[in-house]
């Protein structure tokens, strides 16, 4: 049987150390602010340990922003017919960009512990790579409330990329949809995150 990863053996510790009838059941992760050394709770668990939509009545208002990326690959084949706008259903990327601001306005009805909240903002971009024949999408979320938009950001990445295979999906079953990420955020307690390194809040 493989080693516990260092996560997994955090994780049993924190379990472990909380035995007592008054424990704080919500799983520990380690804080990769902290070197793995200090645990934060997961905030969408109660002390039981049951799932909750998390209170944000007593958060501030600030301007939030999140964009998240991701790909879908294709044949060489396929990405000349959508960029000729030969796909008989139509403009595929004008319909997956449509798609996409859809997809984040709808993220509550679809991750259930979303809150709903009224975004500002949303932006979805492509970026044809034509020598590797992939699509490369961009989606940018706006809100000035009590809640980030990262799901939101996700979320219009991949319905675009879901909607780009539906459309092409007669001429192409093997596309592959990969590397959705969030790029970066801002706004909030936590501050700001850009992908590949974080940064701490400002105290």
């Amino acid at each position: 049987m493989p080693a516990d990863n260092e996560c997994d053996r955090r994780i049993k510790i924190g379990i472990r150390d909380r035995g007592s009838g008054n424990a704080d059941l919500r799983p520990l992760i380690p804080d990769p602010q902290h070197n793995g050394e200090k645990m934060k709770k997961l905030t969408h668990f109660d002390e039981h340990g049951k799932a909750i939509m998390v209170d944000v009545s007593k958060k501030d208002e600030t301007l939030r922003e999140a964009t998240a990326c991701g790909s879908i690959s294709m044949k060489p084949e396929t990405f000349r017919l959508i960029m000729d706008k030969k796909i008989s259903k139509g403009d595929v990327l004008g319909a997956a960009r449509i798609a996409g601001i859809m997809g984040a306005k709808r993220t509550p009805d679809i991750i259930p512990l979303c809150h709903p909240i009224a975004i500002t903002s949303v932006y979805v971009d492509f970026s044809p790579v034509k020598e590797k024949s992939r699509i490369d999408i961009r989606a940018t979320v706006k809100i000035k409330g009590k809640t980030g938009v990262e799901m939101e950001a996700f979320t219009a990445v991949a319905v675009a990329a879901l909607t780009i295979y539906d459309m092409c999906k007669a001429v192409d079953r093997g596309m592959t949809i990969s590397d959705v990420h969030l790029k970066e955020k801002s706004g909030g307690k936590s501050g700001r995150f850009i992908w590949g390194k974080t940064t701490k809040p400002k105290k």
